[in-house]
């Protein structure tokens, strides 16, 4: 007893002066935790709270019975789900689209970043800059509505260039060839310059000494680009390609919801607009969210995944 209370004397104090410096630290930066608080309430209404809603996907929810009167049916509507004919349309609609999302409009913004790093007129590079952000301020409401007055088949700018060379009309909007490539090229030109603010921001911190001791050594702009500018924003490159590994499974469903019709449904459906016609136009709610929640699973597991892999490679991930 007499050893307890001589190491809770020692302690003690200690342990007070412990808090003692947590709260002169916290009224220190008190209004940087008050900054803090919009964020926190965003994240917890609108990010956690309707997490508590995902049980919805193991009931067989009926809305005069409510949340709790519903039937437990377990994982019924995953073998549903599973064993249904679309699910194999709508996971390779889905794969395709991110796929091909990935594959040309992840290094564009790279490419563009270099570029744009390498113009030396300042105004034409905020021009530059300026003009290619616009898009992504523009609504896919908007955007679909220029996809309509340029491609379609009545007068659209690009058949009537079509036509004047001597070829015939092509259907871009109700073609099940052309309608990836639209859906792929719209985002191109929506956002590539908005996702060149990234990697700009991680080439203004790249040391020029580098630059000035490499030109001394007789490195030309491609050596200097390969050997400093690539090495050097290597670790953003990766982080945003596992965050993009999260979405690969997630389509944009304001854009593909706008460009879909009956002509393309085949090669455009995803989950996203299944979610929305099985749970909100047929009210099957309990299905729709149990399609959304393995949608949500399947992103977070490759996100882990690519952040293991990025560590095995020396990278820091972000997890």
């Amino acid at each position: 007893m007499v050893k307890q209370a001589r190491a809770a004397s020692v302690i003690s104090p200690a342990h007070r002066s412990r808090w003692q410096q947590i709260k002169i630290n916290f009224l220190k930066d008190r209004w940087l935790y008050f900054m803090l608080i919009p964020g926190i309430l965003f994240f917890t209404i609108y990010k956690y709270g309707p997490m508590f809603g995902l049980t919805l996907a193991f009931k067989n929810y009926r809305p005069f019975l409510g949340f709790w009167g519903s039937q437990w049916v377990g994982l019924e509507h995953f073998k549903r789900f599973f064993s249904d004919s679309t699910f194999v349309q709508l996971f390779t609609n889905t794969l395709s689209l991110s796929l091909l999302n990935l594959l040309f409009n992840f290094p564009i913004p790279i490419i563009f970043a270099l570029l744009l790093n390498e113009v030396r007129n300042r105004y034409f590079k905020k021009f530059v800059q300026t003009v290619t952000y616009l898009p992504h301020f523009l609504s896919w409401v908007v955007v679909a509505g220029l996809s309509y007055v340029m491609f379609t088949t009545a007068g659209g700018i690009v058949n009537e260039i079509i036509k004047a060379m001597g070829f015939p009309v092509v259907n871009f909007l109700s073609s099940e060839k052309t309608f990836r490539p639209l859906i792929v090229g719209q985002s191109m030109w929506k956002e590539t310059g908005w996702g060149t603010i990234v990697y700009l921001a991680a080439l203004s911190g790249v040391d020029m000494e580098q630059y000035e001791a490499a030109h001394i050594d007789g490195a030309n702009r491609m050596q200097q680009l390969w050997h400093i500018t690539l090495p050097s924003i290597k670790p953003v490159i990766i982080t945003m390609f596992i965050l993009r590994l999260g979405s690969i499974i997630d389509s944009s469903f304001d854009q593909i919801y706008n460009m879909l019709n009956e002509m393309n449904r085949t090669v455009g459906e995803v989950f996203d607009t299944y979610v929305y016609k099985t749970g909100i136009m047929n009210g099957q709610l309990s299905y729709a969210t149990a399609v959304g929640l393995f949608k949500s699973t399947v992103g977070f597991l490759l996100v882990v995944s690519g952040d293991l892999i990025a560590k095995k490679a020396g990278e820091e991930g972000i997890l």
